[in-house]
């Protein structure tokens, strides 16, 4: 079977080099990719806002599966597009896509089934959700309703910072059209961790946890990034009887969610939790897998990925399984310097081959045989070891033998793992 994967960066990286591994697979193209995706299939020059472009491409090269990689390609309806045109695609639809692409959406439809969530209220009026941010107690989570590669969240301490992060977002559309509507949360205390479940709008498989790094500096300090960092298991964070909290209180929840709201559903379900000493808080949805969350479970997958997409779309999740490897991985992220601001790219990229590590490029090109910086996130240098004290160690060791300028990086992923 022929392969074609959209999007570039180190969840599609991570993506195509899993299924590569499949004896089923034949070939694999990516739309448009990266200089480290490079090396394992063939980049297309499409741009993934290009629908006609990449159906045509799709159909010439008798593609048997796209999987969809980055969230704002199935929030513009590109998995529609693929079915309208025969094409076997995997990801959801347009309208249940909106369960990331509109945080509003997703609210409504937490409070409507029980998914338990924080306390909220969701604006369009920029002076409503000042009114309301006055009444609640800092810190004050004001969030952009739409698409903002991950950024689109800030913690205010202050009502003054509030007032700001309102007035940045509403009506100064720091984020674009993201902000066109607000979403004002409760501040929730506790361990945030990820979880990944496959879902055919009847059944789901879940994933094994992770826990990312949103924070650009050690201590879960500075900006929000799109993250720095992730490990897997997160076994101190979500125990077995939290697990199976997870499963009845929201995964449970959001399969007969789907079924009432008529949503046709089928693809990676990536809820962000917080664990509180009230129980499990579902903080968004997110409709795709995660990145860097992907590095480190694909690394532990034994079984192959193109058949659990396949059972996914073909609604067979209930009588599939997967095989996990025991051991833990760990991903840390290279960034560019100024990274979640401003930043340079071009920067030449040295030590990639000397590591004992896999590394997952996420903003590089290539030019010739050297690799340049192209992005904010520019690698994913990911271990697996048989503990997670192990694969961190490996993890840095190759980190230190990689050198760009203005190479940034936190130093503490997995701690809170050990």
């Amino acid at each position: 079977m022929k392969i074609l994967v959209i999007g570039s960066g180190g969840r599609e990286h991570a993506l195509v080099w899993k299924l590569k591994q499949s004896p089923r697979v034949t070939e694999i193209f990516c739309a448009p990719g990266n200089g480290g995706i490079s090396q394992l299939a063939e980049c297309v020059p499409l741009k993934i806002s290009d629908h006609d472009a990449l159906v045509k491409f799709a159909k010439e090269r008798d593609i048997g599966l796209t999987v969809v990689g980055p969230d704002d390609a199935l929030a513009a309806g590109i998995v529609d597009r693929f079915q309208s045109e025969g094409l076997h695609v995997f990801g959801p639809t347009q309208s249940a896509a909106r369960l990331e692409s509109s945080k509003v959406f997703a609210k409504e439809f937490m409070l409507r089934h029980g998914i338990p969530t924080a306390a909220s209220g969701q604006f369009s009026n920029a002076d409503d959700a000042r009114a309301f941010a006055a009444k609640m107690s800092a810190p004050i989570v004001v969030k952009a309703s739409g698409l903002a590669l991950g950024k689109g969240v800030i913690i205010a301490q202050t009502h003054a910072e509030a007032e700001t992060a309102i007035r940045e977002i509403m009506e100064e559309r720091k984020f674009g059209d993201a902000g066109a509507e607000v979403v004002i949360e409760e501040f929730l205390e506790g361990e945030e961790c990820s979880i990944h479940a496959l879902v055919d709008g009847r059944s789901y498989l879940l994933f094994p946890s992770a826990q990312d790094h949103k924070r650009a500096l050690d201590g879960d300090l500075g900006l929000n990034t799109g993250g720095m960092g992730t490990f897997s298991p997160a076994a101190k964070v979500l125990p077995p009887a939290l697990e199976a909290r997870v499963r009845t209180e929201v995964l449970d929840r959001f399969i007969a969610g789907l079924r009432a709201d008529g949503l046709d559903y089928r693809g990676m379900l990536f809820p962000g939790l917080m664990i509180t000493r009230d129980g499990i808080k579902v903080l968004e949805f997110n409709c795709r897998f995660g990145d860097p969350e992907t590095q480190v479970l694909l690394t532990r997958l034994e079984s192959d990925l193109l058949d659990l997409l396949e059972a996914t779309i073909e609604q067979r999740l209930d009588t599939t399984d997967a095989r996990w490897r025991p051991e833990a991985a760990v991903c840390v992220i290279l960034a560019s310097g100024g990274y979640p601001g401003s930043y340079a790219g071009g920067k030449k990229i040295a030590g990639l081959e000397d590591g004992d590590a896999t590394i997952f490029h996420a903003g590089t090109k290539r030019d010739g045989d050297e690799f340049l910086t192209a992005g904010g996130r520019v690698l994913g240098v990911t271990t697996l070891a048989p503990t997670l004290a192990e694969a961190k160690a490996r993890a840095y060791a190759a980190v230190a033998g990689i050198r760009f300028e203005g190479m940034q990086f936190r130093s503490d992923i997995a701690a809170k793992g050990l």
